[in-house]
């Protein structure tokens, strides 16, 4: 692909350095002397130093066989002039940062594809880190629905189960979806079907339309803090009476 990438700064620069390294063609468009100098020593592209809100600096660019452009700079105001530039230089793909959630509408009527503020996600799946550890990744899809990994733990609902076991007992189902499984030994994810048995220490790839909530990730051995109490596992003979030393 030949992209352009607007901004050599906290966001820029580790696109620049996955655009380059997935081989595709890269012009990095940046103002700041300093960043420019630095993003060009660092990598395998074309560096301008220049104002990407004047149409002839994306001209000058590629902008004309471009596949794409994503305009990375701290300032909404700078990216939607850029994007508005790269829709008239008719550039088939354009992607930006957006830092205030009010500018969201504007970047849409423009047909622009967005990524929410980078400091609130950041800050998002820190705080996911700290909160729910065993989920090793996740991806929000609209307002509650999430994409995440979990390993299936030894006391898991669902351990030993076929999917089509764990969908009768009520464990997974329309809402609850497990998309693909990494498993100790496969060099290739499973795409689980109806026979396929899970087992404890699988990795899988999970969409729940609630999101990971505790109610979900109880299926799977991971047992969080439930707002309803009517919503908790019940504790096993040992728990209820105190544990092995009550």
């Amino acid at each position: 692909m030949y992209l352009i990438i607007v901004g050599a700064g906290d966001i820029g620069t580790p696109l620049i350095e996955i655009a380059t390294a997935g081989g595709n063609e890269v012009v990095v468009v940046e103002q700041d002397p300093e960043r420019a100098e630095r993003a060009a020593q660092r990598f395998d592209c074309l560096v301008l130093q220049d104002d990407a809100t004047v149409k002839e600096t994306l001209e000058d660019a590629g902008a004309g066989r471009a596949d794409a452009l994503i305009s990375t700079t701290d300032r909404d105001a700078t990216n939607v002039m850029v994007c508005l530039l790269a829709e008239e230089l008719d550039v088939p793909e354009i992607v930006s940062v957006v830092h205030d959630p009010e500018h969201m509408a504007l970047y849409r009527r423009i047909g622009v594809n967005t990524i929410g503020n980078p400091q609130r996600l950041i800050a998002e799946y820190l705080y996911r880190a700290v909160k729910r550890p065993a989920i090793v990744d996740y991806m929000r899809i609209g307002e509650e629905a999430e994409v995440f990994e979990i390993a299936v733990a030894d006391d898991a609902p669902v351990a030993g189960m076929t999917v089509a076991e764990a969908a009768d007992a009520g464990h997974v189902g329309d809402e609850l979806l497990i998309v693909a499984i990494e498993r100790e030994g496969h060099d290739d994810p499973i795409t689980p079907s109806g026979p396929t048995e899970l087992r404890v220490g699988d990795l899988l790839t999970v969409y729940s339309a609630s999101g990971a909530t505790p109610e979900v990730t109880d299926v799977f051995g991971v047992y969080g803090d439930h707002d309803d109490p009517e919503t908790r596992p019940e504790p096993d003979d040992e728990d209820e009476n105190g544990g092995a030393g009550g």
